[in-house]
């Protein structure tokens, strides 16, 4: 055995040697310690009889809990709320928020229970179960989730995690035999979100319109201490104005990478933004499959406020919405220019990720008008959006490039020959050489991503008892851009009865 090797055998037993047991997770409750201002203590209405569905070894890893430890049976009565991990004190979050545009002052945690908060390696992580059953925030609502449902969030975080964009994670799933009416009757569900802070705009919306400034501050103050460096000891408006300048840089950084790896929300309401920047409450979302930048996943979104393009735009106005609710600390003046970062921070974050997509270094100014020429290409000639950009990472400028016309209708194989060849010129002012720029492309531009058709197939498969599927898709979406030659049908393109899926808020 080398060194080198005998160095990285010794760190690999060290880190498992370190990890926890089940038996030995232990909660704090940090956020429920703030008080009634912040939501209501209730314990979780567990399933009558639970099942593991998946238990997930990347996320055990990340709470410093042994991968092993997946396969423990205890699982069933944790990820349901039947037995409590050490420590853990259930908490409903209030918030409020802005949904559609519209403000609506009746949300809260509805559905879903702050289980308490874990440490491994200096981060704090907080376990969250949703479809708890009801709260003092459910309104008219049963409190459950549907296994289709939970699914679709399981999948979605890992997928967006995947490709290296903030987002909440999913540590398992336990189903049930309990029915559960949606737009038809369904099996309950529950699943355990992971993120660093479940805090959205609409935590801050709650407090200000109900004008308790003293708990908005505090607010202010704890999301200051945990995440802005350099805020300790300043005064409210000050740490309120650091805030706004950090979620605004956040939620810039994580719209653009959103465009650029083609991912729909489909829901952007107040209430399901975070205020750290992680992609937060996933529903009717999709991954583009044709180019369409006006597409709308969302069935019930008739306004198309929340169409794929419109995702920039949206996320600023809800930026405005926060800023709002913090002008009890900051001035108007303050807050505008904390806002016009916006904007240039979307514009340079999408420039560079597309860049770095189309096999580009060096910047030049050509590149946008070279990247919107592509774009319009692709929304004309129908191609699928993430097979022609993995196909171009493969490009090393033959003629006819016969593996990125199949992807365009035959109409459009021209117009496309006369972008390669402006395409081309541009490549020869880059320094790296073909095969150096491949294999960078091949590591932003995934060959697997969550279809929703795919999404379909392993629910359907999961409602029948068979989870095989289920694991084997998250498997691909944890690592997108390896080739995986033995799961090739996974990276196949949807038939067209499995593009536009109709998806409601309930998925």
């Amino acid at each position: 055995m080398s060194h080198s090797e005998h160095w990285r055998f010794t760190q690999i037993f060290t880190l498992q040697s370190k990890a926890m047991k089940l038996s030995e997770v232990t909660l704090e409750h940090h956020y429920a310690d703030m008080g009634e201002a912040f939501g209501t203590p209730i314990a979780p209405t567990p399933f009558r009889h639970p099942k593991v569905i998946d238990t997930n070894p990347s996320v055990l890893q990340l709470l410093g809990i042994d991968p092993n430890e997946k396969s423990d049976p205890a699982w069933a009565e944790l990820g349901c709320g039947a037995r409590l991990f050490k420590g853990s004190r259930p908490f409903a979050m209030k918030y409020t928020g802005h949904q559609f545009g519209v403000y609506n002052p009746d949300l809260g945690d509805g559905r879903a229970l702050l289980l308490g908060e874990i440490e491994s390696e200096g981060r704090r992580w907080e376990l969250h179960l949703k479809g708890a059953g009801k709260t003092p925030y459910s309104r008219f609502g049963d409190g459950r989730a549907v296994l289709r449902s939970t699914i679709r969030e399981y999948l979605a975080s890992e997928a967006l995690y995947g490709l290296g964009i903030p987002s909440t994670r999913a540590l398992c799933i336990v189903g049930s035999d309990e029915p559960v009416t949606r737009e038809k009757i369904e099996t309950g569900a529950m699943l355990i979100r992971v993120a660093e802070s479940h805090v959205r705009f609409g935590h801050f919306e709650y407090l200000f319109y109900t004008k308790q400034l003293e708990a908005l501050q505090e607010l202010i103050g704890v999301i200051c201490r945990r995440f802005i460096p350099g805020t300790e000891g300043m005064a409210v408006g000050e740490q309120a104005e650091a805030l706004l300048r950090f979620t605004t840089r956040r939620s810039a950084e994580l719209v653009a990478a959103w465009q650029s790896v083609g991912f729909a929300h489909g829901v952007l309401n107040t209430d399901n933004m975070s205020i750290i920047g992680d992609t937060f409450d996933y529903g009717p979302y999709a991954f583009l499959d044709d180019y369409d930048p006006t597409f709308i996943c969302n069935h019930s979104d008739h306004t198309g406020r929340y169409a794929f393009e419109q995702q920039p735009g949206v996320v600023l106005w809800n930026l405005n919405a926060l800023a709002h609710a913090l002008s009890a600390f900051v001035g108007v003046d303050a807050l505008r220019e904390c806002l016009e970062q916006f904007q240039p921070v979307v514009s340079e974050a999408y420039a560079q990720r597309m860049r770095a997509k189309l096999g580009l270094e060096k910047e030049e100014d050509g590149d946008q008008a070279l990247c919107s020429e592509l774009l319009k290409l692709l929304q004309h000639g129908q191609a699928d959006y993430s097979l022609f950009f993995r196909a171009l990472a493969h490009y090393r400028g033959e003629r006819p490039a016969s593996a990125l016309h199949e992807l365009l209708k035959p109409t459009h194989h021209s117009a496309l020959d006369q972008w390669l060849e402006h395409y081309d010129r541009r490549l020869t002012r880059e320094t790296n050489n073909s095969r150096e720029r491949n294999l960078a492309m091949l590591s932003v531009n995934p060959k697997y991503i969550l279809r929703n058709y795919l999404a379909q197939k392993v629910i359907e498969a999961a409602e029948d008892g068979d989870y095989h599927p289920l694991r084997t898709l998250r498997q691909l979406l944890q690592s997108p851009f390896a080739e995986h030659p033995e799961r090739e049908v996974w990276a196949s393109a949807p038939p067209e009865s499995g593009k536009r899926i109709p998806l409601s808020c309930s998925s």
